[in-house]
């Protein structure tokens, strides 16, 4: 329980931590505003996306092992995913075994390597993931430059041109990515080992539900002044 409330502390502390761009609009006189690059920029997109795919390769190493290799006597497939033929729910081998997590002190006391390997592959996939949903999913600092242009807002001291602000957002886009990737890898990874209530996905959703119902809020009354910069805000 402690565990949980250290990480759901730690998750509170860094959806807080956020770079802000100040911007006026050009359409309503003396109207000033902050536009927030948050450190975790990418949401938790990521994280369900590695997730997704840790569950898949288990199901996809089940499948072949029960074809290929249910004694655990083809040495390729030993290399790839092993399972206890009495009890094939969870790898006991392979390298699918280090991508899964041990739940559990007793069990990471056990395997010490494989909490080490499961941690590090989940802030990598992560990071991969953040990097692709920054580009797929309208966040890139191209995109992000444009939606400021069409929110009628400019950055005080910038051309109102999207190469100037694309330029500014560069600055911070690329590196609040990989960051915030890293330290939702690196919560989800360790809060799986560990064991904590929730599971590591299960704590950065609660979290980022909460938040969501705030910036809705925050967002709501914005839009009774700028309905096109709230709906902005609304996204960032």
């Amino acid at each position: 329980m402690f565990l949980t409330a250290g990480i759901l502390a730690i998750l509170v502390y860094t959806q807080g931590m956020k770079v802000e761009i100040p911007i006026v609009s050009t359409k309503y006189r003396g109207f000033a505003a902050t536009y927030p690059i948050k450190m975790m920029y990418v949401s938790n997109i990521p994280v369900i996306l590695a997730s997704a795919l840790t569950a898949n390769f288990v199901f996809i190493g089940q499948m072949f092992w029960s074809q290929f290799n249910p004694r655990n006597n083809n040495a390729f497939m030993n290399f790839l995913v092993q399972f206890d033929p009495t009890a094939p729910s969870s790898p006991i081998g392979g390298i699918i075994y280090y991508v899964t997590p041990p739940r559990g002190l007793e069990i990471v006391a056990q395997d010490p390597l494989r909490a080490v390997g499961y941690v590090i592959f989940m802030v990598a996939i992560v990071i991969v993931f953040g990097r692709l949903w920054v580009e797929l999913g309208g966040l890139s600092p191209k995109k992000a430059a444009q939606n400021l242009l069409d929110a009628d807002v400019q950055v005080p001291g910038f051309r109102r041109s999207n190469k100037p602000i694309e330029t500014l957002l560069n600055r911070y886009i690329p590196s609040v990515t990989i960051i915030g990737s890293a330290i939702l890898g690196l919560i989800a990874g360790v809060s799986d080992v560990l064991g904590v209530f929730g599971t590591g996905i299960g704590i950065l959703l609660s979290v980022d539900i909460l938040i969501n119902y705030y910036n809705q809020l925050v967002k709501e009354q914005v839009e009774v002044v700028m309905p096109r910069l709230g709906a902005l805000l609304g996204r960032s």
